[in-house]
């Protein structure tokens, strides 16, 4: 039993690493990834404030055809934009001023010709109409792609998870993560009988001629492409409040009807995550959109504001733990996880998806967080310490800029792991809380870079970090402390690290003294002497370092 239940868990490991979207290791890179991954002029030329997404969604056929109306504001003098959209959709028109652009495409990246020279600070819009069928995920949500499915009673239930895969893989956006649209009208029409849940608040539904229902969902914050969502069935509707710090919060939960009683028990974890990650992290990012969880055909995905959730309403990660401690199977994995991103990733996204560390680490991070809300620091250092027997150490977690192509799985635990470590060298607990808190404040609802987030934490700490987020960022191998024992109570000690000045502190007991007390390596030896016999211990619980004790 026990060895079935570790090729459980190893298999589930695999397919965890997987969310990365990081299967290749290739790193040539063509004219496509060029198109998709930089900021070249005609994206920038522009900044999207609004778009109107409006759509049918035929399942039979599992086909989409529709529009977008792009309105945007000139951020130069332009005559050509890019906008995104994967190749094996029909575009039937781009219109503009009641008359139609000219536009040529390339790969999946569409250019389009104005009949004048769009001046800047203009406010403008156009409209792309389209149609065709988008890709069918095979393993939602690691490849993206639509999921057309049946409940348990034959009806439809249908979704989408596109994150790596592309918001441009179903509906025509600019597809790049550092500008997020001000505020979005999703419409979705569906057969009759069922129901479309989308991102914000349900403005309306409108019953069509034909029978079927347009839903209008509205979202009236910042959104990133990727978050945009569908989700069609036939769902059962339940809702809460909770007192939280911006006031009432909306909690609405959709489920398939024959999980009704099962989920209205199994979602109480909601709360005790919101109490949990306010506290660290500030106020949930989207009160007036409020939050929702959605049943869905796959596991899990973080979108804003509906957040998709395929856990079959059972405590951990698809059953297991992801730590092997024990503490991961007291709660949803997917619940606490995929919220988390709600501040990190939803509230605080990166520019480049090379940057996805920042998403990632941060919400594995908050996992430990609650673990140490419900059950205590000591239960959150053994979570997060298990959690590195899952790290390869295979490649940076950054990746590389300008391509749309992330950094390596390790993004999740080894960044987690980073994040702790950086809590033990503030060795402050208050200062940490109101790092993370800070954080939300002065970058939500914003795009954000590697170097902001480094720099805020620097600032904020008093202390210059830039040598330690760089070895773990953007190196493969993570710091070995050299100690060699020189004579009685002598010892000489330093870094071995791919970093240029790696100098991170570190604690240590010396002996005799039974207390921790900071050294400050460097790449340079340097001495310690102690009155005592006996070895130095060092705090690997708390450092996720590798340690020579000669």
């Amino acid at each position: 039993m026990i060895k079935r239940l570790s090729l459980l868990i190893l298999f589930l490991i695999s397919i965890f690493n997987a969310f990365s979207q990081t299967q290749s290791t290739e790193e040539g890179f063509t004219r496509a990834d060029s198109l998709r991954g930089m900021l070249s002029p005609p994206r920038t030329c522009y900044d999207i404030n609004y778009y109107n997404l409006d759509i049918r969604v035929d399942i039979d056929t599992r086909s989409i055809s529709g529009s977008n109306l792009f309105r945007f504001t000139a951020t130069r003098d332009f005559s050509q934009l890019q906008f995104d959209l994967f190749d094996n959709f029909e575009i039937e028109k781009i219109e503009y001023k009641n008359q139609s652009l000219k536009y040529r495409t390339e790969y999946d990246a569409v250019f389009v010709e104005f009949p004048e020279t769009i001046k800047k600070g203009t406010k403008a819009d156009f409209k792309v109409y389209y149609s065709g069928s988008p890709i069918i995920a095979k393993r939602a949500p690691w490849d993206g792609g639509f999921v057309f499915g049946q409940d348990s009673n034959q009806a439809p239930w249908v979704a989408v998870a596109c994150q790596g895969l592309g918001a441009s893989s179903w509906w025509p956006n600019k597809d790049h993560q550092a500008d997020e649209v001000d505020s979005m009208l999703i419409s979705v029409t569906v057969p009759r009988g069922l129901q479309n849940v989308s991102n914000g608040r349900l403005r309306s539904k409108v019953v069509q001629p034909d029978g079927s229902t347009k839903f209008n969902w509205f979202v009236s914050y910042p959104i990133n492409n990727y978050n945009v969502t569908l989700n069609i069935g036939d769902f059962v509707h339940f809702s809460d409040k909770y007192p939280g710090e911006n006031g009432e919060l909306s909690l609405d939960y959709y489920v398939l009807r024959e999980n009704l009683e099962k989920a209205k028990e199994h979602f109480k974890d909601v709360k005790p995550m919101l109490t949990c990650f306010e506290s660290w992290f500030g106020p949930y990012p989207f009160y007036r959109d409020g939050y929702k969880l959605i049943e869905a055909p796959y596991l899990g995905m973080e979108h804003q504001s509906a957040v998709a959730y395929g856990n079959k309403y059972q405590k951990g990660y698809a059953g297991a733990d992801l730590s092997g401690t024990g503490w991961g199977l007291k709660w949803d994995y997917l619940i606490i996880h995929e919220s988390g991103h709600e501040w990190f990733g939803n509230n605080i996204t990166s520019k480049d998806i090379a940057d996805m560390w920042i998403h990632e680490a941060f919400t594995t991070y908050s996992e430990s967080l609650f673990v140490e809300c419900n059950w205590g620091k000591e239960a959150a250092i053994q979570y997060l310490k298990g959690e590195r027997k899952n790290i390869r150490n295979d490649k940076p977690l950054i990746g590389p800029y300008n391509v749309n192509k992330e950094g390596s799985g390790d993004m999740y635990f080894k960044g987690a792991n980073l994040l702790h470590t950086v809590r033990s060298i503030i060795a402050d607990d208050s200062l940490w809380k109101s790092i993370l808190t800070g954080l939300n404040t002065e970058y939500g609802l914003k795009t954000v870079t590697t170097n902001d987030i480094v720099a805020y934490i620097n600032k904020r700490a008093k202390k210059d970090l830039t040598g330690v987020f760089n070895q773990y960022l953007k190196y493969r191998s993570i710091p070995e402390l050299v100690i060699n024992r020189k004579g009685k109570g002598i010892f000489t000690y330093k870094w071995n690290a791919d970093a240029v000045s790696f100098n991170m502190p570190v604690r240590i007991e010396i002996p005799g003294e039974n207390q921790w007390r900071f050294i400050y390596p460097t790449t340079e030896w340097k001495t310690l002497k102690s009155s005592r016999h006996g070895d130095i211990k060092v705090d690997t619980d708390n450092f996720y370092i590798i340690t020579s004790l000669k």
